[in-house]
Protein backbone atom coordinates (compact mmCIF):
# COMPACT_ATOMS: atom_id res chain seq x y z
CA UNK A 1 0.00 0.00 0.00
CA UNK A 2 2.74 2.44 1.02
CA UNK A 3 4.77 1.60 -2.08
CA UNK A 4 1.71 2.20 -4.25
CA UNK A 5 1.15 5.63 -2.67
CA UNK A 6 4.81 6.56 -3.22
CA UNK A 7 4.63 5.54 -6.88
CA UNK A 8 1.43 7.52 -7.38
CA UNK A 9 2.90 10.62 -5.71
CA UNK A 10 6.06 10.65 -7.81
CA UNK A 11 4.99 8.96 -11.06
CA UNK A 12 1.75 10.96 -11.09
CA UNK A 13 3.78 14.20 -10.94
CA UNK A 14 2.12 15.39 -7.74
CA UNK A 15 5.59 15.89 -6.31
CA UNK A 16 6.34 18.38 -9.10
CA UNK A 17 3.18 20.23 -8.12
CA UNK A 18 4.31 20.31 -4.49
CA UNK A 19 7.76 21.58 -5.53
CA UNK A 20 6.21 24.35 -7.63
CA UNK A 21 4.08 25.47 -4.67
CA UNK A 22 7.02 25.39 -2.26
CA UNK A 23 9.25 27.35 -4.65
CA UNK A 24 6.47 29.90 -5.24
CA UNK A 25 6.13 30.43 -1.49
CA UNK A 26 9.90 30.81 -1.26
CA UNK A 27 9.79 33.45 -4.02
CA UNK A 28 7.26 35.52 -2.08
CA UNK A 29 9.28 35.38 1.13
CA UNK A 30 12.72 35.86 -0.45
CA UNK A 31 11.42 38.98 -2.21
CA UNK A 32 9.81 40.16 1.05
CA UNK A 33 6.22 39.84 -0.17
CA UNK A 34 3.31 38.45 1.85
CA UNK A 35 1.95 35.12 0.68
CA UNK A 36 -0.69 35.00 -2.04
CA UNK A 37 -4.21 33.68 -1.60
CA UNK A 38 -4.40 29.87 -1.10
CA UNK A 39 -6.25 29.40 -4.41
CA UNK A 40 -3.21 30.76 -6.25
CA UNK A 41 -1.02 27.97 -4.89
CA UNK A 42 -3.74 25.44 -5.71
CA UNK A 43 -3.64 26.75 -9.29
CA UNK A 44 0.15 26.34 -9.39
CA UNK A 45 -0.17 22.77 -8.09
CA UNK A 46 -2.88 21.59 -10.48
CA UNK A 47 -1.38 23.33 -13.53
CA UNK A 48 2.09 21.86 -12.92
CA UNK A 49 0.74 18.36 -12.27
CA UNK A 50 -1.51 18.47 -15.32
CA UNK A 51 1.17 19.78 -17.66
CA UNK A 52 3.84 17.27 -16.64
CA UNK A 53 1.41 14.36 -16.85
CA UNK A 54 0.27 15.49 -20.30
CA UNK A 55 3.80 14.88 -21.57
CA UNK A 56 3.68 11.23 -20.55
CA UNK A 57 0.19 10.30 -21.68
CA UNK A 58 0.85 11.80 -25.14
CA UNK A 59 4.25 10.11 -25.55
CA UNK A 60 4.12 7.85 -28.66
CA UNK A 61 6.48 5.35 -26.99
CA UNK A 62 4.20 4.90 -23.97
CA UNK A 63 2.83 1.54 -25.09
CA UNK A 64 6.26 0.04 -25.92
CA UNK A 65 8.50 1.48 -23.20
CA UNK A 66 9.79 -0.74 -20.38
CA UNK A 67 10.41 2.24 -18.12
CA UNK A 68 8.80 1.72 -14.66
CA UNK A 69 7.24 5.15 -14.91
CA UNK A 70 5.58 4.58 -18.27
CA UNK A 71 4.51 1.10 -17.13
CA UNK A 72 2.75 2.77 -14.21
CA UNK A 73 0.85 4.99 -16.65
CA UNK A 74 -0.23 1.96 -18.66
CA UNK A 75 -1.45 0.14 -15.55
CA UNK A 76 -3.25 3.20 -14.17
CA UNK A 77 -4.78 4.72 -17.29
CA UNK A 78 -8.20 5.23 -15.72
CA UNK A 79 -6.83 6.88 -12.59
CA UNK A 80 -4.56 9.15 -14.64
CA UNK A 81 -7.49 10.13 -16.87
CA UNK A 82 -9.62 11.22 -13.91
CA UNK A 83 -6.66 12.91 -12.25
CA UNK A 84 -5.99 14.92 -15.40
CA UNK A 85 -9.65 15.86 -15.66
CA UNK A 86 -9.69 17.00 -12.04
CA UNK A 87 -6.48 19.05 -12.36
CA UNK A 88 -7.60 20.67 -15.62
CA UNK A 89 -11.04 21.51 -14.18
CA UNK A 90 -9.56 23.16 -11.09
CA UNK A 91 -7.02 25.03 -13.23
CA UNK A 92 -9.71 26.39 -15.56
CA UNK A 93 -12.07 27.36 -12.73
CA UNK A 94 -9.37 29.32 -10.90
CA UNK A 95 -8.02 30.76 -14.15
CA UNK A 96 -11.42 32.06 -15.26
CA UNK A 97 -12.10 33.37 -11.75
CA UNK A 98 -8.89 35.42 -11.86
CA UNK A 99 -9.75 36.75 -15.32
CA UNK A 100 -13.26 37.69 -14.20
CA UNK A 101 -12.23 39.42 -10.97
CA UNK A 102 -9.05 41.13 -12.15
CA UNK A 103 -9.70 41.73 -15.86
CA UNK A 104 -9.16 45.50 -15.65
CA UNK A 105 -6.04 45.17 -13.50
CA UNK A 106 -4.49 42.77 -16.02
CA UNK A 107 -4.16 45.61 -18.53
CA UNK A 108 -1.97 47.58 -16.14
CA UNK A 109 0.80 45.01 -15.65
CA UNK A 110 4.18 46.64 -16.29
CA UNK A 111 5.96 45.53 -19.48
CA UNK A 112 9.09 44.33 -17.63
CA UNK A 113 6.84 41.89 -15.72
CA UNK A 114 4.53 41.04 -18.62
CA UNK A 115 7.32 39.93 -20.98
CA UNK A 116 8.77 37.11 -18.83
CA UNK A 117 5.24 36.16 -17.78
CA UNK A 118 4.20 35.64 -21.42
CA UNK A 119 7.44 33.94 -22.41
CA UNK A 120 7.04 31.32 -19.68
CA UNK A 121 3.95 29.52 -21.10
CA UNK A 122 5.22 30.11 -24.64
CA UNK A 123 8.43 28.23 -23.85
CA UNK A 124 6.41 25.45 -22.20
CA UNK A 125 4.19 25.04 -25.27
CA UNK A 126 7.07 24.98 -27.74
CA UNK A 127 8.98 22.57 -25.51
CA UNK A 128 6.50 19.82 -26.34
CA UNK A 129 5.67 21.13 -29.81
CA UNK A 130 2.41 22.05 -31.47
CA UNK A 131 0.33 19.75 -33.64
CA UNK A 132 0.22 22.36 -36.39
CA UNK A 133 3.89 23.33 -35.97
CA UNK A 134 5.66 19.98 -35.45
CA UNK A 135 9.00 21.44 -36.48
CA UNK A 136 9.05 23.73 -33.45
CA UNK A 137 9.64 21.15 -30.74
CA UNK A 138 12.38 22.43 -28.46
CA UNK A 139 12.50 19.09 -26.68
CA UNK A 140 14.28 17.59 -29.69
CA UNK A 141 17.18 20.02 -29.24
CA UNK A 142 19.01 18.07 -26.54
CA UNK A 143 21.45 20.73 -25.33
CA UNK A 144 18.69 23.38 -25.20
CA UNK A 145 16.12 21.20 -23.41
CA UNK A 146 17.31 21.73 -19.79
CA UNK A 147 17.49 25.50 -20.22
CA UNK A 148 13.96 25.68 -21.67
CA UNK A 149 12.65 23.72 -18.69
CA UNK A 150 14.69 25.88 -16.31
CA UNK A 151 13.33 29.08 -17.86
CA UNK A 152 9.74 27.83 -17.70
CA UNK A 153 10.06 26.87 -14.05
CA UNK A 154 11.86 30.10 -13.15
CA UNK A 155 9.10 32.23 -14.64
CA UNK A 156 6.34 30.23 -12.96
CA UNK A 157 7.88 30.17 -9.48
CA UNK A 158 9.67 33.53 -9.37
CA UNK A 159 7.88 36.15 -11.47
CA UNK A 160 4.29 34.85 -11.48
CA UNK A 161 3.80 34.93 -7.65
CA UNK A 162 4.91 38.57 -7.49
CA UNK A 163 2.82 39.64 -10.46
CA UNK A 164 -0.21 37.92 -8.96
CA UNK A 165 0.32 39.67 -5.62
CA UNK A 166 0.64 43.06 -7.33
CA UNK A 167 -2.44 42.25 -9.42
CA UNK A 168 -4.61 41.38 -6.42
CA UNK A 169 -3.41 44.36 -4.35
CA UNK A 170 -3.44 46.99 -7.13
CA UNK A 171 0.28 47.56 -6.66
CA UNK A 172 2.57 48.98 -9.33
CA UNK A 173 5.72 47.75 -7.59
CA UNK A 174 8.15 46.15 -10.03
CA UNK A 175 10.47 43.21 -9.66
CA UNK A 176 13.29 44.09 -7.26
CA UNK A 177 17.00 43.40 -7.94
CA UNK A 178 16.74 40.48 -5.52
CA UNK A 179 13.77 39.23 -7.57
CA UNK A 180 15.71 39.30 -10.83
CA UNK A 181 18.62 37.59 -9.10
CA UNK A 182 16.28 34.91 -7.75
CA UNK A 183 14.92 34.43 -11.28
CA UNK A 184 18.45 33.81 -12.58
CA UNK A 185 19.28 31.59 -9.61
CA UNK A 186 16.17 29.45 -10.09
CA UNK A 187 16.79 29.27 -13.84
CA UNK A 188 20.34 27.98 -13.42
CA UNK A 189 19.54 25.70 -10.47
CA UNK A 190 16.70 23.90 -12.24
CA UNK A 191 18.57 23.81 -15.56
CA UNK A 192 21.44 21.99 -13.85
CA UNK A 193 18.96 19.56 -12.26
CA UNK A 194 17.59 18.86 -15.75
CA UNK A 195 21.08 18.12 -17.06
CA UNK A 196 21.53 15.72 -14.15
CA UNK A 197 18.17 14.10 -14.89
CA UNK A 198 19.16 13.58 -18.54
CA UNK A 199 21.78 11.11 -17.31
CA UNK A 200 18.92 8.73 -16.45
CA UNK A 201 17.58 8.95 -20.02
CA UNK A 202 20.97 8.49 -21.69
CA UNK A 203 20.10 5.25 -23.50
CA UNK A 204 16.65 6.39 -24.68
CA UNK A 205 17.92 9.80 -25.81
CA UNK A 206 20.80 8.18 -27.67
CA UNK A 207 18.43 5.77 -29.46
CA UNK A 208 16.11 8.65 -30.42
CA UNK A 209 19.05 10.80 -31.54
CA UNK A 210 18.33 13.48 -28.91
CA UNK A 211 21.72 15.10 -28.41
CA UNK A 212 21.66 15.91 -24.70
CA UNK A 213 24.90 16.90 -22.99
CA UNK A 214 25.51 13.38 -21.69
CA UNK A 215 24.86 11.86 -25.14
CA UNK A 216 27.18 14.33 -26.85
CA UNK A 217 29.96 14.53 -24.26
CA UNK A 218 29.68 11.42 -22.10
CA UNK A 219 28.96 10.95 -18.41
CA UNK A 220 32.27 12.03 -16.90
CA UNK A 221 32.56 15.20 -19.00
CA UNK A 222 28.94 16.13 -18.23
CA UNK A 223 29.45 15.75 -14.48
CA UNK A 224 32.87 17.32 -14.05
CA UNK A 225 32.98 19.85 -16.90
CA UNK A 226 29.36 21.05 -17.03
CA UNK A 227 27.34 20.27 -13.90
CA UNK A 228 30.02 20.90 -11.26
CA UNK A 229 31.37 24.15 -12.79
CA UNK A 230 27.84 25.56 -13.18
CA UNK A 231 26.98 24.63 -9.59
CA UNK A 232 30.17 26.12 -8.18
CA UNK A 233 29.70 29.27 -10.28
CA UNK A 234 26.18 29.59 -8.91
CA UNK A 235 27.44 29.17 -5.36
CA UNK A 236 30.17 31.78 -5.74
CA UNK A 237 27.87 34.29 -7.45
CA UNK A 238 25.29 33.83 -4.67
CA UNK A 239 27.91 34.47 -2.00
CA UNK A 240 28.99 37.66 -3.79
CA UNK A 241 25.39 38.81 -4.24
CA UNK A 242 24.43 37.94 -0.67
CA UNK A 243 27.45 39.72 0.77
CA UNK A 244 26.81 42.81 -1.37
CA UNK A 245 23.18 42.94 -0.20
CA UNK A 246 24.27 42.40 3.41
CA UNK A 247 22.50 39.09 3.96
CA UNK A 248 22.95 37.83 7.49
CA UNK A 249 25.42 35.03 8.09
CA UNK A 250 22.57 32.66 8.94
CA UNK A 251 20.71 33.50 5.73
CA UNK A 252 23.85 32.94 3.68
CA UNK A 253 24.61 29.58 5.28
CA UNK A 254 21.07 28.23 4.90
CA UNK A 255 20.85 29.34 1.26
CA UNK A 256 24.11 27.64 0.28
CA UNK A 257 22.95 24.25 1.59
CA UNK A 258 21.11 23.38 -1.68
CA UNK A 259 24.32 24.03 -3.64
CA UNK A 260 26.26 21.71 -1.33
CA UNK A 261 23.53 19.07 -1.65
CA UNK A 262 23.65 19.42 -5.45
CA UNK A 263 27.42 18.87 -5.48
CA UNK A 264 26.99 15.75 -3.33
CA UNK A 265 24.25 14.42 -5.62
CA UNK A 266 26.45 15.14 -8.60
CA UNK A 267 29.18 12.82 -7.32
CA UNK A 268 26.56 10.15 -6.60
CA UNK A 269 25.67 10.11 -10.30
CA UNK A 270 28.98 8.47 -11.16
CA UNK A 271 27.24 5.18 -10.34
CA UNK A 272 24.13 3.84 -12.04
CA UNK A 273 20.96 4.86 -10.15
CA UNK A 274 17.34 3.77 -10.44
CA UNK A 275 14.49 6.09 -11.35
CA UNK A 276 13.50 6.75 -7.73
CA UNK A 277 16.93 8.22 -7.03
CA UNK A 278 16.28 10.83 -9.71
CA UNK A 279 12.67 11.47 -8.71
CA UNK A 280 13.29 11.67 -4.95
CA UNK A 281 16.89 12.88 -4.63
CA UNK A 282 17.57 14.90 -7.80
CA UNK A 283 14.11 16.44 -8.18
CA UNK A 284 13.91 16.58 -4.39
CA UNK A 285 16.64 19.21 -4.47
CA UNK A 286 13.97 21.64 -5.71
CA UNK A 287 11.91 21.07 -2.58
CA UNK A 288 15.03 21.23 -0.40
CA UNK A 289 16.01 24.54 -2.00
CA UNK A 290 12.53 25.92 -1.36
CA UNK A 291 12.61 24.76 2.27
CA UNK A 292 16.01 26.39 2.83
CA UNK A 293 14.86 29.63 1.19
CA UNK A 294 11.69 29.73 3.29
CA UNK A 295 13.55 29.07 6.54
CA UNK A 296 16.21 31.67 5.69
CA UNK A 297 13.52 34.28 5.05
CA UNK A 298 11.68 33.83 8.35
Amino acid sequence: MFKSVIKTFFFGNYFYGACAVALSIEANLQQQYPLNEPYYYLLVFTLTTWFYTLAYITDPSLSTSKNPRTNWYIQNRKFVKYSQLFCLTITLIIGFYILYIYWNELWHIHINQLLPLLLTPLAAVFYYGLSFLPTYNLRKIGWLKPFVIGFTWAGLITIAPIIFYNLTHQSQQGISPIGWWLLLKNFMFISVLCIMFDIKDYAADSNHNVKTFVVRKGLRFTIFSIILPLTIAGLISFLIFGTYNQFSQTRLIINILPFIAMISACYALKERRNIFFYLIIIDGLMFFKAACGIIASL
